[in-house]
């Protein structure tokens, strides 16, 4: 969280190609280390480091995309490029859960910094900062003003309410990525493999709803993401709910849950993610903006981890020797956030009603 702030200040000043390819070159060493054993101390600095430099990605891609794409098709790349959130999520269920069952939780480890590694050489091999007409003058006016452009970001009410709806989504989001399958099998009876395909089929159908995503926005709403992102999570909400409160054992309602829940989230992901916060800020600040965005999304991801935690050990009694769980709370707590993050979007749908005289889009 604290990297995708810090860093989308820096990756708007510094060259994104180096700072790209470096950054996952070294979380991909770093994932070669962390998959043998280490003192527990040093495991917890490295996987600290190794979010810091992984944060690096967002930010950087951002500012590539802006600058490379005008108004009417940033809406359409960023829907494809959000893809990889959802690519990768499904890829480490499927491919890196089948390593680690097959050679042990090392080989995990190995296989993802093998694969970092690839991904290192590529980027530094295709990523141009710039469009090959363009210098350094045409996309910042004056170096010295990018302070100043990314102060206005940190000013702008809009860009913090998306930040606030985008935490809370991403409550969600990770409510279902790191409990669901938990919650599959000691709620829902499911095995540990059916539980495991359950969730990754949100992750697969989360491609489909940012691929297009973009798209739609673009041509269907002429680049205003305000109404298929409050649309969005409404859908979130429901698929939620359903998720949740759905019988036990009925596979059909949970394999529908968990595309509703992918699509909508795949859909956010790419609007609250970061399109709707580039939509309205100075192309200067880009990576900026990326990085209010990302402080407060992971930061909820990472409480949510916390507080769900909590809320199933405190719930868990012991009866004849077996541990039975009470997932009342926890339902309150994932149902609210998705509520809250709606709530949030609309206010923002408010505020662009009143100024629709206005060109700014957000």
């Amino acid at each position: 969280a604290v990297g995708k702030f810090v860093n989308g200040f820096f990756a708007d000043r510094f060259n994104i190609r180096f700072l790209m390819s470096g950054g996952l070159l070294v979380a991909a060493l770093l994932n070669l280390i962390l998959g043998m054993h280490v003192l527990f101390g040093v495991f917890v600095v490295l996987w600290g480091i190794n979010g810091w430099v992984q944060s690096l990605g967002g930010p950087c891609s951002a500012i590539a995309l802006n600058r490379w794409f005008g108004d009417k098709q940033r809406g359409t790349v960023y829907g494809f490029w959000s893809a990889s959130h959802n690519i990768g999520e499904a890829f480490t269920f499927i491919f890196i859960a089948f390593v680690v069952s097959m050679t042990g939780w090392q080989f995990g480890f190995l296989s993802a910094g093998m694969l970092g590694i690839i991904g290192a050489v590529l980027i530094f091999i295709f990523l141009k900062p710039f469009p090959h007409d363009a210098i350094d003058g045409d996309v910042f006016v004056n170096r010295k003003e990018i302070g100043k452009k990314q102060l206005s970001v940190l000013k702008s009410g809009t860009i913090w309410l998306l930040a606030l709806s985008s935490a809370f989504m991403y409550i969600s989001r990770y409510a279902v990525n790191s409990w669901g399958v938990y919650y599959f099998e000691i709620e829902k009876g499911y095995n540990i493999v059916t539980a495991s395909t359950l969730v990754s089929v949100s992750s697969v159908c989360g491609i489909v709803g940012t691929v297009f995503s973009g798209l739609i926005s673009d041509k269907m709403f002429r680049s205003n993401r305000t109404i298929p992102a409050c649309l969005s999570s409404l859908l979130n909400l429901a698929a939620l709910a359903l998720f949740l409160f759905g019988p036990r054992q009925c596979e059909i309602l949970d394999i529908i849950s968990m595309i509703l829940f992918g699509i909508s989230i795949g859909i956010l992901l790419c609007f609250l993610g970061g399109l709707m916060a580039i939509d309205i800020a100075p192309k200067e600040a880009t990576g900026a903006a990326v990085g209010v965005i990302g402080i407060a999304s992971y930061a909820a991801a990472g409480l949510q981890d916390v507080v769900s935690g909590f809320l199933i050990e405190s719930r868990k009694a012991i009866i004849d020797g077996n541990p039975v769980y009470d997932f009342s709370a926890i339902r309150i707590f994932w149902l609210s956030a998705a509520l809250v993050s709606l709530l949030f979007l609309l206010i923002i749908w408010g505020a662009r009603k009143k100024h629709v005289s206005s060109n700014i889009h957000y």
